[in-house]
């Protein structure tokens, strides 16, 4: 199985001459983490059902090119989804002469966004609120605060 990067997949995505559902298709694998954004015309197949769903997928995608499978960070979901796709795909159809590339977005859509999020050609929904960590700012006076004696307390 062959892995593709955030800028190759840019690359295609913005290729006017390709066309999605035919020359390429994104599956996207995340759960409830899909919120805050995905990659424009991906499909949405939870890792969570994929497996009551994958003959249904093998048969909607047979005759695409290239599908490309990603989760949050391409290290788990994705690349399992990617293995059970292709093994279905072969036992559904074992006579068939297999040119359909499948390939795993490394890194996944966390560094996919990463690079891409303010391009709309690429990526919809993306909610910066979503990817922003829960940082509490620290007071000013911190170095105060840390080397007040008053602060400890004696045993």
């Amino acid at each position: 199985m062959k892995y593709i990067n955030a800028k190759e997949l840019a690359e295609m995505l913005k290729d006017e001459k390709l066309v999605v559902k035919k020359d390429y298709i994104v599956i996207d694998v995340r759960d409830e983490d899909r919120v805050g954004g995905h990659i424009i015309h991906s499909l949405h197949e939870p890792s969570a059902e994929f497996m009551m769903n994958v003959d249904r997928l093998v048969k909607d995608v047979q005759d695409v090119k290239l599908v490309v499978f990603h989760c949050a960070l391409s290290q788990m979901r994705g690349p399992k989804a990617a293995r059970i796709y292709e093994e279905t795909r072969n036992n559904l159809y074992p006579n068939l002469e297999q040119t359909q590339q499948i390939a795993i977005l490394r890194d996944g859509f966390v560094g996919f966004q990463d690079q891409y999020k303010n391009d709309v050609k690429l990526v919809e929904g993306w909610d910066k609120d979503e990817w922003e960590a829960d940082v509490v700012p620290l007071p000013e006076n911190i170095s105060d605060v840390l080397c007040d004696p008053s602060m400890i307390k004696s045993s």
